[in-house]
């Protein structure tokens, strides 16, 4: 009877999975031409059509490399996505899709965050290729420092009250009433105060925020100075939106992690102050209107 053979398993050759690729971009044309060629190279690709979507797949999947259109529509919405992927997966190759002219303005900015800028129109060889390149090399780039919200908002509230006293001075009602440009901002570095103290002890949604005794003082004052309520509620319009374009302005460095519930809260506390400075000019109007006592 003949020896029985030591076969050895057969060696597994199964392929390592595809390279796992996002692409952002709002061209909806160019979304799913850019996909097919990419697939039938051999990666897996996931599209986006903004930002919004971009940020869901970031935060619920992983992915090898980020290919994003700069202007989605709006300018810089590209670095948006890319400190995103930064953080969340600070191994991915980040790669920019740019039109030249606007590239040649913004190369350095860019490059500080994304790992490669592609001009286009770009051809498919050369996507392939590049996308192939910088895999092989990794990611350039580790993940930016990260601060809280509130930290970013402390060392940037000189710059955001500058901000919102430009955009004051853009409506002609409120400069009617002369006064200093700190004078008018008076009450902003109590504010920012209370906000950033806000931010570090959190309060449970629902509940009321904290009274403030530099609002009311701001209410009354405000009467005084001559200011309409609809006056106060276009400035603290106007705060919210400075905020928020700070915030913007350091999205690099943002821990996304705590952005959210950060936003709530500042809506929240600005809304209350607000509220409890309506409620004094409210309170020294009516005291402005009782008759003289003889």
């Amino acid at each position: 009877m003949p020896a029985l053979l030591n076969i050895a398993p057969p060696v597994d050759q199964a392929q390592p999975p595809a390279p796992r690729v996002l692409f952002v971009d709002d061209n909806d044309a160019l979304r799913t031409t850019v996909s097919l060629v990419l697939q039938k190279n051999g990666f897996e690709v996931v599209t986006a059509a903004n930002v919004n979507e971009a940020l869901r797949f970031i935060g619920s999947q992983t992915f090898d490399v980020l290919l994003s259109d700069l202007h989605m529509p709006q300018p810089g919405d590209g670095l948006t996505v890319v400190s995103a992927m930064r953080h969340s997966n600070p191994k991915a190759v980040t790669l920019i899709f740019s039109a030249y002219p606007e590239m040649k303005q913004a190369t350095a900015a860019i490059l500080l965050q994304a790992d490669d800028i592609l001009i286009k129109p770009l051809g498919v060889e050369l996507l392939v290729k590049t996308i192939r390149e910088r895999l092989a090399q990794g990611a350039a780039h580790g993940p930016s420092p990260v601060e809280d919200v509130a930290s970013i908002l402390e060392h940037e509230t000189q710059t955001t009250i500058d901000e919102w006293l430009k955009g004051i001075e853009e409506d002609p009602k409120i400069v009617a009433i002369k006064m200093s440009p700190g004078e008018r901002s008076a009450h902003l570095p109590q504010l920012f105060r209370d906000l950033v103290s806000r931010l570090r002890n959190p309060l449970p949604l629902g509940t009321r925020a904290l009274v403030s005794p530099a609002a009311k003082k701001h209410g009354i004052m405000r009467r005084e100075q001559g200011y309409t309520a609809a006056m106060m509620v276009e400035e603290s319009r106007m705060l919210q939106v400075s905020i928020f374009q700070t915030l913007q302005n350091n999205l690099q460095k943002i821990d996304f992690s705590q952005l959210l519930v950060g936003v709530m809260a500042i809506a929240d506390e600005v809304d209350s102050q607000l509220a409890q400075q309506m409620a004094c000019y409210v309170a020294e109007s009516k005291i402005d209107d009782l008759p003289d006592v003889a």
